[in-house]
């Protein structure tokens, strides 16, 4: 990280100037982790906002809602409800997903076009309007509400998953700030599940969607917990310029530091989502390096992290490592295997084409580790890529079989 990026210990999606945020239980969810699922995002000054949604041609009431009224420069607030996700449920979903907003609006005292409703749960059951009606009045907005709010829009989460940062240019200075919920149904093709940031930075709203649409290319696009794209998927940035900063425009040497610092933000979170995946017991980082493009390296990357045999392998610390090989094959990009090499962890397995002798006890160890790190190079070309996953285990199928009784 750059020492023009630093760490907001304990920071939130509040920590961000002039942000607030509450949660409160309304009986929508009903095994909610933290005992809340109902979460308010507001910002005291209207924000420049902009948004990546799923890509699933099945998409959620509140996504269709939100993909109306963004890019926009009046946003203001954003309404969150875990366990119901308001999928696949017609008029009536869309109706509800507008009154879930016009209730958010309401609460703060803006335009129901400057509020913003969101969900996440179960597919095919409609949000519940009268318990909205009922708890949304009552959550109690504070600057210090962001730890609320982050656990409110978990699901199948064990853990929050949240993080600030402050960048400095300059005399300039300024925060960037995010939540994400998400543990399975996790393979996103746009951003991934539920993920808000919030920043203070002046910053022009062309730039601004630039800068999102490259950080979710480089994080939140790069990982899979289980293969699947959510009907409800949403990568969400508002920003309501109270760091009082130049502004920050496309093209800029600003950009490209505020560019870095949402990278930062957005790994963190995509990382944070497949270390909490269903079930999951460690992490996997694949970095393929020397294909012949960065899209072919991207395709291979994805391919590895998204083979449930290659999950279940490492799940069971199995050396099996003609599946990784395998997964690459299969995936669409430019592979030759003679001129590839495969380390994992630091034990070198397929070199240039020809299998070393390598120590068999000792690549289980690093399979065991709580990061499996798998390096392919194709030595093909220059492009590379990173993606993330984690593997699968005998839970990750109790879970999911169980999810709705």
């Amino acid at each position: 990280m750059s020492d023009k990026i630093i760490p907001i210990q304990d920071g939130s999606i509040t920590s961000s100037r002039g942000f607030q945020a509450g949660a409160i239980y309304a009986g929508i969810n009903k095994h909610p982790p933290f005992g809340m699922d109902l979460a308010l995002l507001y910002s005291d000054s209207p924000c420049k906002a902009t948004a990546l949604f799923t890509t699933n041609k099945v998409k959620a009431a509140p996504v269709l809602i939100c993909q109306s009224r963004l890019p926009s420069s009046c946003i203001q607030a954003l309404v969150v409800n875990s366990g119901v996700a308001n999928a696949c449920t017609g008029e009536q979903g869309i109706k509800a997903a507008q009154r879930m907003a016009e209730l958010a609006a309401e609460k703060v005292g803006i335009s129901p076009n400057c509020a913003l409703p969101m969900s996440t749960g179960v597919i095919g059951r409609t949000i519940p309007e009268d318990l909205i009606a009922q708890h949304l009045p009552s959550i109690n907005l504070s600057h210090e509400g962001g730890k609320d709010f982050a656990r409110a829009i978990m699901t199948t989460d064990t853990r929050p998953k949240e993080i600030a940062i402050r960048v400095k240019d300059g005399d300039d200075k300024y925060i960037i700030a995010g939540a994400a919920k998400g543990a399975g149904m996790i393979c996103p093709n746009m951003a991934t599940t539920l993920c808000f940031i919030t920043t203070d930075a002046n910053i022009e709203l062309e730039a601004l969607t630039s800068c999102l649409k490259h950080s979710a290319d480089k994080s939140l696009n790069m990982i899979s917990v289980d293969g699947d794209t959510s009907t409800n998927d949403t990568l969400l940035i508002m920003a309501n310029g109270m760091a009082e900063n130049q502004l920050i425009k496309a093209g800029s040497s600003q950009v490209n530091l505020f560019q870095q610092a949402l990278d930062e933000v957005c790994i963190y979170l995509a990382r944070a989502i497949v270390s909490d995946g269903e079930g999951a017991t460690r992490i996997i980082t694949v970095n393929i390096n020397g294909a012949s493009t960065e899209k072919d390296a991207r395709i291979a990357a994805k391919a590895v992290v998204n083979s449930n045999l290659v999950k279940t392998a490492i799940h069971g610390a199995d050396p099996n490592w003609g599946r990784i090989i395998s997964a690459v094959g299969i995936s669409g990009a430019h592979f030759d295997v003679y001129q590839a090499s495969l380390i994992i962890g630091d034990v070198i397995i397929w070199q240039r084409g020809k299998l070393v002798d390598f120590d068999q006890s000792l690549l289980r160890s690093k399979l065991n580790d709580e990061e499996v790190v798998i390096d392919l190079d194709m030595h093909l070309g220059t492009g590379s890529a990173t993606a993330w996953g984690c593997d699968m285990s005998e839970e990750y199928v109790t879970i999911n079989s169980e999810y709705t009784t």
